[in-house]
């Protein structure tokens, strides 16, 4: 395979077939989050894992990914992007064996993060591929093909995680990663071509230590808050730690020579505003997944299968608005097709918080359709729109910084809408029998253990807890999201402020090197 050279500048004549091949690798790291979900009820049951344990277990490969991002980023530059991005896949692949072999939640917790820091190498190489192989005129249908991908990972994921689990356990749902790694790392080898690494001075280790403890310490302090309480010392000491942290990372970062991360790039309105779209929307996307397989399996007692069927209409409407949002972004504009992007996000999570023990299956696939359709429209102007708002130099980290701000939009969903869960739940449920007031899986053991009509009056009431806490957490995160709409709508409209850009560089736009 030949190397890539300036000749390519233009477009490569493989681009669309890479394309193909990178959007498969995108499926593989996106697939594992979504394919969990449904296995989460069986997790519990099996692994005799608490709520807690299960946010970590979806939560270690979120934080790990988000962490790392840039910091891979960073090195993937350095070997080249390709070499990364095989690199990743190998890795993210033995996490999965790993992970499927696990038998303790503590052991899966541990894989699950070996996992994130592949797929970290993963995600950052694929858009900066994308990038650098098309020109930029086709850079648009490009990102939205891109953006599709994830709505198929999301597709694929539930649908296939509750297939899986008819006919075989929960381990399931990481050994099916293993034909898509390697169907992804044989097109990465014959259609990707080489990429040059670019040395650009020392890594700033100190930096992605900061940051990485600084996001740990804080998701720690919001998962485990609800079993702790919001006021323990612990819970306040992790808090005061994780803000002492990003304090002295802020402060470093001004000051070291190659920052891991260029700070002034947010005072571009146009990154920070679009950062901040995709930052709410995965959000709203990784707390609303968790917390709906188990109301679709518990509370209503669906099949993994047919719970998976949930997210269908989901992921198609994401899927279509993303792979016509460069159509809709040119119409609308790209301040109206955000803001209307983050609205739909709004009004479907505001529609699905009304849920109730007795909402049927079509209603509820209705709802969360229309936050697909927000979703889809969305990201692929953002990703444009943080990409075009800096120069050529920084191309590459906003690349990272991108799938940073998506990852961890999801680690503080999962943890903020899940905290919120299950401080209501509990208070709800202070005066249960044994575990049952911890979260539903507990409950439903209990029931499954309680002779009637004991049974029947615990998980009726069980039921109706989770679920009035699930419509809580979710009006938060259409709270959220509708604030994130007015802010972008107003923001994007204004002129942009003298001096927006970082100085120091003034090139046009070129391809991004790898």
């Amino acid at each position: 395979m030949t190397a890539m050279t300036e000749d390519h500048l233009n477009g490569h004549p493989r681009r669309w077939a890479a394309l193909g091949v990178l959007s498969l690798t995108l499926v593989a790291v996106t697939l594992d989050n979504s394919v969990l979900n449904t296995a989460l009820p069986s997790l519990a049951r099996d692994l005799h894992a608490t709520t807690s344990d299960l946010q970590w277990i979806t939560d270690a490969y979120t934080l790990i990914f988000a962490s790392a991002l840039i910091l891979a980023g960073a090195f993937g530059t350095r070997l080249g992007m390709r070499r990364a991005l095989i690199g990743g896949l190998v890795v993210f692949g033995g996490g999965s064996v790993a992970a499927a072999l696990s038998d303790t939640p503590t052991q899966l917790i541990a894989w699950r993060a070996v996992m994130g820091l592949g797929a970290a190498f993963v995600m950052p190489a694929t858009l900066a591929i994308v990038t650098r192989m098309f020109p930029p005129h086709e850079r648009a249908k490009a990102f939205g093909a891109w953006s599709a991908a994830a709505g198929v990972g999301v597709l694929v994921g539930p649908v296939t995680g509750g297939a899986l689990l008819l006919h075989f356990s929960w381990s399931s749902t990481f050994w099916i990663n293993l034909p898509i790694v390697a169907l992804a790392l044989a097109g990465i080898l014959a259609v990707i071509p080489r990429i040059p690494a670019q040395p650009s001075g020392r890594l700033d280790l100190l930096g992605a230590l900061l940051s990485t403890l600084a996001i740990a310490a804080l998701v720690d302090a919001i998962i485990e808050a609800p079993q702790r309480g919001w006021t323990d010392a612990t819970t306040l000491g992790e808090t005061g730690t994780a803000v002492l942290l990003a304090a002295v990372f802020v402060w470093w970062e001004l000051r070291v020579t190659n920052p891991l991360v260029r700070l002034d790039l947010f005072t571009n309105r146009r990154f920070e505003l679009a950062s901040l779209a995709l930052a709410v929307t995965f959000f709203a996307l990784f707390g609303t997944l968790f917390e709906l397989s188990q109301y679709l399996q518990l509370v209503h007692g669906y099949s993994p299968l047919l719970a998976g069927l949930g997210a269908v209409p989901f992921a198609i409407a994401m899927s279509v608005a993303s792979a016509t949002s460069s159509l809709t972004t040119a119409r609308l504009g790209t301040a109206r097709a955000l803001t209307l992007g983050l609205l739909l996000v709004a009004a479907g999570l505001g529609a699905l918080a009304t849920a109730t023990t007795d909402t049927t299956f079509p209603v509820i696939a209705g709802f969360t359709a229309i936050v697909g359709l927000g979703m889809g429209m969305l990201m692929a102007p953002a990703s444009l729109e943080i990409n075009g708002s800096v120069p050529a130099t920084y191309a590459s980290m906003a690349s990272s910084l991108q799938s940073v701000i998506r990852e961890l939009g999801g680690v503080l969903g999962i943890a903020v809408v899940g905290a919120i869960v299950s401080t209501h739940y509990r208070a709800t449920m202070a005066d249960a029998p044994s575990v049952a007031g911890h979260d539903l899986p507990s409950a439903h053991a209990v029931a499954a253990a309680t002779p009637a009509p004991g049974a029947g009056e615990l998980l009726a009431t069980a039921d109706h807890a989770f679920t009035v806490a699930m419509g809580r957490g979710l009006l938060v995160a259409a709270g959220v999201a509708l604030v994130a709409a007015i802010g972008v709508g107003v923001g994007l409209r204004r002129r942009p402020t003298p001096g927006s850009v970082p100085t120091g560089v003034a090139e046009p736009e070129a391809v991004l090197a790898g």
